[in-house]
C-alpha cells in the first residue's frame, strides 16, 4: 500500500476505498517493491573495487581508511602490491593486508552489496592466515608482572642489597 504520507484525502471514496488514481499509486508502490526485491535477489556483481570490499568486510571501519590502506602501499591483491583502490577485486582473488601490525590474508568469495552485520561480511571471504604462534609462557609472565631473567636488565632493589652484602658496601 502507498504510504498514508502520499495520499490526499479526496483519493479516498465516501465508502473508504481510493479512487483510480489513488489506486494507481497503490500499484506503482508495489511494483517498485516488487522491483526493488528482484534487483537485491539477481546474483551479486562479479567483480567490486578494493576499498569497497574491504570496508563491506569489515577489515576497516570506513571506506576512506581503506582507500588509505591502499595508497599506503598495505594491500597485496594475488602478491602484487595494490596500485589504487579502485583497483578490481575478482573471487578467487587473495588480499593480503596489514593492519595495526597484524596481517590478514582473505580470499575473496564473492563481491557485496552493502556493509552488514559480520555475520554477512565472514560470507564474502574465506581467512586464510595462518594461526598466530603461541607466545612464550615466560615472556607473557615479564610483561605483565614486571618479573625478568636473571641477569638482564638493572637490578632490583633486593638484588642491589644482596650485591651491596656480597661486596660489603655499606
Amino acid at each position: 500500500m502507498t504510504p498514508a504520507g502520499n495520499r490526499r484525502s479526496d483519493d479516498v471514496k465516501a465508502d473508504g476505498g481510493l479512487h483510480e488514481g489513488a489506486q494507481h499509486l497503490d500499484n506503482e508502490h508495489l511494483d517498485n517493491e516488487r522491483l526493488d526485491k528482484e534487483r537485491l535477489d539477481k546474483e551479486r556483481p562479479e567483480n567490486q573495487r578494493l576499498d569497497k570490499w574491504l570496508w563491506f568486510v569489515r577489515v576497516i571501519k570506513s571506506r576512506t581508511q581503506a582507500a588509505a590502506l591502499v595508497t599506503e602501499g598495505k594491500v597485496r591483491i594475488n602478491r602484487e602490491r595494490a596500485g589504487k583502490p579502485s583497483q578490481t577485486l575478482r573471487p578467487g582473488d587473495v588480499v593480503t593486508i596489514t593492519v595495526r601490525g597484524h596481517v590478514r590474508v582473505l580470499k575473496m568469495v564473492a563481491a557485496g552489496n552493502r556493509r552488514g552485520p559480520a555475520t554477512e561480511a565472514r560470507a564474502l571471504y574465506e581467512d586464510l592466515t595462518p594461526p598466530a604462534e603461541p607466545r612464550n609462557a615466560f615472556d607473557e609472565l615479564t610483561a605483565s608482572s614486571g618479573v625478568r631473567a636473571p641477569g638482564q636488565g638493572r637490578p632490583t632493589k633486593k638484588e642491589r642489597r644482596q650485591l651491596d652484602r656480597l661486596t660489603g658496601d655499606d
